[in-house]
């Protein structure tokens, strides 16, 4: 399967409706732990749910175009309706700030 070029790495499936690139382990206060990708996006009905786990830079966010924010979900209803290079940094900085480490819960 051919690799995101964004992350370096192919596509996994994550549930039913993801598609993660990468991993990394969160540790809860209570000690549990979970992986989840740093980068995830899923089709919806009303467009693309793009997750970047790490958050979002603000000047990038301001530069991509029409898009809505959650807290750690970009959705875009067209991919046409963004600039993709934008897209792509926003990508690319939130797989860097995650991929492979372990985040602790304060």
């Amino acid at each position: 399967m051919p690799s995101w070029p964004t992350t370096g790495l192919a596509p996994v499936m994550w549930g039913d409706s993801i598609i993660g690139f990468g991993a990394y382990r969160y540790r809860y206060a209570s000690g549990k732990e979970a992986d989840w990708p740093p980068v995830a996006l899923s089709p919806r009905k009303t467009g693309l749910a793009i997750y970047l786990m790490a958050g979002f830079d603000e000047d990038l966010l301001a530069r991509l175009g029409r898009h809505r924010t959650g807290r750690s979900c970009l959705y875009v209803r067209r991919l046409a309706d963004v600039d993709p290079d934008v897209l792509r940094a926003l990508v690319a900085d939130a797989f860097r700030k995650l991929h492979g480490k372990t985040l602790t819960a304060d």
